[in-house]
């Protein structure tokens, strides 16, 4: 069991801390924006005059990405569906709808690359500092399972990350289920685990979870992005372990 302080908030009796990967560990805007941005192009080449309120509604406007619209944190089905709703409108059948969207964020995956985007500053410090203090580390994220293996391989995590929670075809965020299943794979109660993330969702998920707290992460200053914290950062080493 550790303590844990952010700021002035203090967390005792913690066990195991859970972590949102998008826009918390890994910094994804720019390849996030730059799948909107293809994905939309694709799109608008076989039905012009869609890409731009597609873009909107991935949550890209110019050169910037809202850090709670869909392709920040939605999963991947998710961002199928809403983008084979746009389809839709334009008379389309569901299923014709959904394999243009499908096919178009498959396409821009494999025209941007597959290499997980490169870690916030800290995370590397914070998570060997965590694991020395026997605490336990997952991360639960929208993006798929494989993502969430490939991003821990990429960036050589497995000696702290023992849970590598993805969305598939199953729940998504805010579904506590997520959370829930994190805790069983390593073990522990969820009234001993804290959830640190980015959005709302995180919150939620944490909050219906009976989790031990959440820790909201905002590298821009956006305080409504991670409503229903227990307490705010703006980098990681704000965590710090204070006892055991």
């Amino acid at each position: 069991m550790a303590t844990i302080k952010c700021k002035d908030i203090t967390f005792t009796n913690i066990q195991a801390i859970l972590f949102d990967k998008n826009g918390t560990l890994e910094n994804s805007e720019v390849y996030l924006r730059s799948l909107a941005q293809k994905a939309a192009r694709l799109i608008d080449a076989q039905i012009p005059g869609i890409g731009e309120p597609l873009l909107m509604a991935f949550g890209v406007n110019g050169d910037t990405l809202d850090p709670a619209g869909i392709v920040a944190v939605a999963s991947r089905r998710e961002t199928e569906i809403a983008a084979a709703a746009y389809v839709a409108e334009t008379g389309r059948g569901w299923f014709e709808s959904l394999k243009i969207a499908r096919q178009a964020l498959d396409d821009a995956e494999k025209y941007l690359g597959t290499d997980p985007a490169p870690l916030f500053t800290g995370v590397l410090e914070l998570l060997q500092s965590l694991s020395t203090a026997n605490l336990k580390l997952g991360i639960v994220s929208a993006a798929t399972t494989a993502e969430v293996n490939d991003f821990v391989a990429h960036h050589q995590l497995s000696d702290y990350i023992q849970a590598q929670i993805g969305v598939d075809n199953g729940v998504s965020k805010p579904d506590p289920r997520l959370f829930l299943q994190a805790c069983q794979v390593l073990g522990v109660e969820p009234s001993t685990t804290l959830m640190v993330g980015d959005a709302v969702g995180d919150m939620q998920m944490a909050r219906h979870a009976q989790a031990a707290g959440c820790i909201g992460i905002t590298w821009i200053g956006k305080l409504d992005h991670v409503h229903g914290a227990d307490v705010v950062i703006n980098q990681l080493n704000q965590i710090q372990v204070v006892g055991s």
